[in-house]
Formats: structure tokens, sequence, C-alpha cells
């Protein structure tokens, strides 16, 4: 479980990107959406331990992690992935998914993490994680290295960011088959609809302030009925 309790963060020019968020966290699928600019992208680091938040406190399982670095929460169970996944020349994708796993993760088991995010294991295993993978192969890439790290918070920063739309609509299908078989919790940062109608509770952040935060089943209608400009940010449309 991650609790977050009267937690600000505010920006080196002084601007509050986040006020005094209280949230507990603890369903299995957990969607974070609203306007650009509402301190979403913000909540993810600061879970994640890229930021540090400038007052509050944060727990992870009954511990308090505040002032844990992004290295020492990792160690604790709590993943991040990024926007835009980092590329290590000369690396290939195998020596990643052994370094996630960090117990010598086996030829076989390298194969197996790549099947489970779609990828054919005998094109991907051996190769360099380069320029010549696309964003989408990126993207189910660092998925594997989370499924293999097996931790017991999952973050994903707008997995959406930058892909096209046939890479997006493999990428629900990952996230299905992820919710499935994992026992860990995932937290996404999304706007798109498809991603947050199979989440457990949808969290709408606005101006830093958790206005909404519910089931699905409630809070997703509300977003929908463009009623106001929540509608705005939910969309299916993908660029590139």
């Amino acid at each position: 479980m991650l609790e977050l309790k009267n937690i600000s963060y505010c920006a080196e020019d002084g601007k509050k990107i986040l006020d005094d968020v209280n949230l507990v966290i603890e369903d299995r699928f957990v969607a974070v959406t609203g306007p650009n600019g509402g301190g979403k992208s913000t909540l993810a680091k600061v879970i994640a331990g890229i930021y540090k938040p400038s007052s509050g406190q944060i727990l992870f399982n009954g511990e308090d992690i505040t002032e844990l670095s992004i290295t020492e929460r990792a160690k604790k169970g709590i993943s991040y992935a990024f926007q835009q996944p980092v590329r290590f020349k000369g690396l290939r994708v195998r020596d990643l998914l052994n370094i996630a796993a960090g117990d010598g993760t086996s030829f076989k088991e390298c194969c197996e993490l790549l099947s489970e995010v779609g990828l054919c294991a005998k094109d991907y295993v051996n190769r360099e994680l380069n320029e010549s993978l696309s964003g989408g192969e990126m993207k189910r890439i660092e998925i594997a290295t989370i499924l293999a790290r097996k931790t017991n918070m999952n973050v994903f920063d707008e997995p959406e960011a930058g892909i096209d739309l046939w890479s997006f609509q493999n990428l629900i299908h990952v996230f299905e088959k992820m919710y499935g078989k994992s026992d860990g919790s995932i937290l996404i940062i999304s706007h798109q609809e498809r991603i947050l109608n199979i989440a457990d509770k949808i969290i709408y952040l606005k101006d830093g302030h958790v206005e909404r935060y519910g089931p699905r089943e409630e809070i997703l209608p509300e977003l929908l009925k463009g009623t106001n400009s929540t509608c705005k940010v939910l969309t299916d449309k993908m660029e590139g």
C-alpha cells in the first residue's frame, strides 16, 4: 500500500505543482488523469523518488520512504517507467533484463519475458538498445524489465506518449495481460480513455489538487459527460 500525506511540491522557480495531496493507493490498477500541467507526471516522479516533495510524507507498506532515493525505493519494490525509455548503446535487451531481475535470468526466462509483452524473443533478445528500436518497441522492453523485477508498485508515466496508434493498441493488450498476471499494483499516468477503462480506480488531478478519486465506474462516466473541461483530456487520437 502506498500512502501520500499532505504532499506538496514546488518547482525551482517557486511555482507550486502539487498542493497538499492526500492519497491511499492499494488497488491493483489505478490511473491518474487530468489536464496538462495539472501535476500528474510530477506526482509519478515524487512517488518514484526522482523528485523530493517540498513537504509531506510518503509511506510504502507502512514504512516512511520520504527521504529515500530512487535507488533505495527501487530496492523496496517501486518501479518507474519513463515517458521516453532510456536507450543504452552497447547494451543488449538480454543484458537489461538480467540487470532488472538481479539474479542471473536465464536465456529462456528472458525470452518468456519478451513474449509476455508481445515481442518475438528471437528477434529481440540480442538486439542492442539503440535508435534501431521504435518507441513502441522500447516501451514494451521497459515493461518487460518491470515484469522481471516483480515489484510491488509499478509506476508508468504516460506510456502512450510518442507512439503511433498501432503500437498503442498493442500496448493496451500488454497492460491487460500484466494486470491479469501481476500480484503488484499498477499506477498509470494517462489521458487515454482505453487505459482508464481498465483501471480499478481513477484519480483526477487538476492544478496540483486531487479533485476526484474513486472507482472507475463512478469517475469515468463523469469525465466523459462532456459537460466540463475534463472531457477535453480524454481522447484516443494518437500522434505519429
